[in-house]
């Protein structure tokens, strides 16, 4: 039930509107004076305040300021005997729902209310979701106690609160679009928009058009004129994946956004200004880059203000199994399946591999395990077959069928495609034999 919390210094008015109130389903609380006003307030906490603006200790135009400190949520409406149009403008700046005459606007009051209801209702809701957010991109989501990573959340957490570029620095699949959100939900550019772009998933025409925009007739097809990315982002921060792969050509451009807040959209004639915190990202050596004239030697140093260095899967063993839980949970909750034990021989399977694609290999294996496993607990037999058989050959664990013949070539074959990675015609010749008989096996152990 909602609950209305009335304001007036007058009896008789208090228990009309309080009557009115009830008849509607509100609970109802009272106040004759701002003091026990702020009182009900702490202790009712109600989603609308119906207020007088004159009151005997105040003026209900300033209250409104206190009101909503003390309850943002809280939708506030003023009634005043002799309306004026300076007093109803200051109410709406102090943040009331609206300011109106009584008497005169006796009839507006039960659907204003219920409006205003609805507006509360929906900024618990948003409150809710905000904190919800904040809780899913704040830093103690990055899971891990390895020196190596804490070291990375702790230059992430000095920077996140200041306004500088930040390069993001790793090898793939190691979470930088992570800790990007992670500093954006935590910088005081934090209610504004985080937008993320893949500088490798567009040719340089497109890429252009998508940070930067267009104007209409600019090119074929541009058929109107196109916000970019970095409009979209405005006093919100853009992330920039892949940021080694970006054309030669548009660093230029990046780099006069950085230097100047400006750009100039394709077609257009007049500079566009942003206020943008840029954050990129790159799994490449850009000093490398910069030697083999590919990456501009200014716009790295205006990128690298500040590094961050996200270290590799192998170089914090000690986190796989933290890992390795949290995705079981969050699978089988999205899975809808029950969720399971991790046996001692399937996360020393998951500890002894290497993880080239890091974590997020590891959460794509643990995804594949729970799918098809039929058993109570996550066994060996659940991982992927090439991890079955690096286990089984780094451990006194015998694997199951290991001293059959067919065991032995099923895992030799999987060896030479993985050394030929995955040429068919290449690992037939180092096998010595013909193509047909290859695929003839890799049907025959389902190796495809």
């Amino acid at each position: 039930m909602s609950k209305i919390l009335i304001i007036d210094d007058e009896v008789q008015i208090r228990k009309l509107l309080a009557r009115m109130m009830e008849l509607e389903g509100y609970e109802v609380c009272q106040a004759g004076d701002c003091k026990s006003a702020m009182k009900q307030l702490e202790l009712q906490a109600p989603d609308v305040v119906l207020c007088d603006v004159f009151l005997p200790d105040g003026n209900g135009v300033d209250l409104v300021l206190s009101l909503k400190k003390a309850s943002p949520h809280a939708e506030v409406i003023l009634l005043t005997a002799h309306g004026n149009i300076p007093d109803g403008v200051q109410a709406i700046k102090n943040g009331a729902f609206d300011y109106i005459t009584k008497g005169d606007d006796n009839n507006k009051i039960i659907p204003l209310i219920s409006r205003a209801v609805e507006k509360a209702r929906m900024n618990v809701r948003l409150e809710k979701l905000e904190k919800k957010v904040g809780q899913m991109y704040s830093f103690d989501s990055i899971l891990g106690e390895s020196k190596a990573l804490q070291e990375a959340v702790l230059l992430a957490k000095k920077v996140s609160v200041t306004d500088v570029p930040v390069l993001l620095t790793g090898e793939t699949g190691t979470g930088k679009e992570v800790f990007a959100q992670a500093i954006h939900y935590n910088s005081k550019r934090s209610k504004q928009s985080f937008v993320a772009v893949n500088c490798s998933s567009f040719s340089k025409e497109l890429l252009e058009s998508e940070m930067f925009g267009h104007k209409a007739g600019s090119f074929t097809g541009a058929l109107k004129d196109k916000k970019g990315l970095f409009e979209e982002a405005d006093n919100g921060t853009i992330f920039l994946d892949e940021i080694g792969e970006m054309a030669f050509e548009l660093q230029a451009k990046l780099l006069r956004i950085l230097e100047t807040g400006e750009y100039i959209k394709i077609g257009d004639t007049k500079p566009t200004r942003v206020n943008v915190r840029v954050i990129a990202a790159t799994n490449r050596n850009l000093p490398e880059e910069i030697a083999a004239g590919r990456f501009r030697e200014d716009l790295f140093y205006r990128l690298s203000v500040f590094q961050v260095l996200l270290p590799p899967l192998r170089e914090r063993t000690g986190d796989i199994k933290i890992l390795a839980e949290a995705f079981v949970r969050s699978f089988s909750e999205k899975l809808s399946r029950p969720q399971r034990e991790m046996s001692a021989g399937f996360l020393a399977a998951l500890n002894q591999q290497v993880w080239k694609g890091n974590i997020r290999e590891l959460r794509n294996v643990i995804e594949r395990s729970l799918i098809v496993c039929d058993g109570e607990c996550l066994d060996v037999s659940d991982l992927p077959l090439e991890i079955q058989n690096s286990h089984y050959e780094h451990s006194d664990e015998a694997a199951p069928g290991s001293f059959e013949l067919s065991t032995m070539e099923r895992r030799h074959i999987v060896r030479v495609l993985e050394f030929t990675k995955g040429n068919k015609t290449e690992a037939a010749r180092l096998l010595k034999i013909g193509l047909t008989t290859l695929y003839r096996k890799i049907e025959e152990y389902k190796l495809s």
